[in-house]
């Protein structure tokens, strides 16, 4: 009598079938949870970047970022302000006493790289139109995200 030794084709559905079941039950809780987490980092980068803004503007005589030394709007260096050193009146400087206030600057983990950056605007709250990652309101000094009408009130 030969008996061979392994599986039955029976035995190798049953067990395939019960690993769908599983992968079926256990990927939407991994793809919750990403979402969720995404939605943590979003919430932890706004409230960093409020705070670094703050900071910048404390020690800028009462000016934001958007400002330029003189006073002007210049949003072209925006972000260099956050990421880089300045004097007293705003003004870029590589051994200014003032910043970095980031090491660099955050992206928003629900925009695509396309949307990277900032629009700099007066609408309150953001326009949430994903345009962009993040945006500045210069009236008000409110930094929000502006990837969705959802994320944009946070």
């Amino acid at each position: 009598m030969n008996h061979s030794k392994g599986f039955t084709l029976v035995e190798i559905l049953i067990v395939v079938i019960i690993l769908g079941i599983l992968a079926a039950i256990v990927i939407p809780q991994f793809t919750e949870a990403s979402n969720d987490a995404r939605e943590s980092a979003l919430v932890s980068d706004l409230q960093t970047m409020r705070s670094q803004l703050e900071l910048y503007k404390v020690q800028h005589l009462e000016k934001y970022p958007h400002l330029d030394e003189n006073g002007a709007v210049d949003t072209a260096n925006f972000v260099n302000r956050i990421i880089g050193r300045t004097l007293l009146n705003g003004a870029l400087d590589a051994n200014g006493p003032f910043g970095p206030y980031m090491q660099k600057f955050p992206t928003n983990p629900f925009a695509s790289t396309n949307q990277d950056g900032v629009n700099f605007g007066v609408a309150d709250p953001a326009p949430g139109d994903g345009t962009s990652g993040w945006y500045w309101n210069t009236s008000l000094g409110k930094f929000s995200a502006n990837d969705s009408t959802t994320h944009a009130p946070l």
